[in-house]
């Protein structure tokens, strides 16, 4: 499975986002990282970032993400989102198929 993370801030907290980027918490080996992609949007700069991770783990990964994210907040206009998203069997037995 994977969680995604969807980030959206304006343009005058770039500064900030990337300062304080560099002191964000280290990942832990359990999630595979791909990204962050980044985007200018008319709302202002979105990124997303794709974190492939074991099933059994996925409470865990939620976690380690929201704070990772958490060094974000106070940044003005800062938001975010955490995404699970399944793969296709997995999915499909949520509506019951």
């Amino acid at each position: 499975m994977i969680l995604i993370t969807d980030v959206i801030y304006p343009p005058e907290s770039a500064k900030e986002i990337a300062r304080r980027y560099l002191t964000a918490p280290v990942l832990p080996d359990f999630l595979l990282k791909r990204g962050p992609y980044v985007y200018a949007t008319r709302e202002g700069i979105q990124s997303i970032t794709f974190y492939e991770l074991d099933n059994a783990r996925l409470a865990e990964g939620i976690r380690v993400l929201g704070d990772n994210m958490a060094v974000y907040i106070g940044v003005p206009g800062y938001r975010y989102e955490i995404k699970p998203y399944y793969e296709l069997e997995e999915g499909l037995k949520m509506i019951g198929l």
